[in-house]
């Protein structure tokens, strides 16, 4: 299964087991919302994660090929936000349910 089809695989779980969560598009991409506010996105081939959890922050960004999300390309990364290559979809999933806790 190519990247994008897990991605839509995944935001029509999320949407079935959540009454609050939709698909929508933001910053020029697909993405994930609950209760109006983007939690997961996709983009070039990776997925996008907002994890204020710090420990599973901390393990997005261990993952090989992580990175901080950087939309403006001007070095000003969300720092909350965790960008998950295809290389590692298996993680997606357990990310997205990460993504949707609360924060604080």
């Amino acid at each position: 299964m190519n990247a994008k089809a897990r991605y839509e695989e995944l935001v029509d779980d999320l949407c079935a087991r959540n009454d609050d969560v939709e698909p929508s598009q933001m910053m020029g991409m697909p993405c994930v919302k609950r209760s109006g506010k983007m939690v997961a996105g996709f983009t070039r081939g990776s997925m996008v994660f907002k994890l204020p959890d710090p420990d599973a922050h901390a393990r997005a960004l261990s993952l090989a090929g992580a990175h901080l999300f950087d939309p403006s390309g001007k070095s000003q990364p969300f720092k909350e936000w965790v960008v998950v290559p295809e290389a590692h979809a298996d993680e997606w999933e357990s990310l997205s349910q990460q993504a949707l806790k609360p924060a604080g």
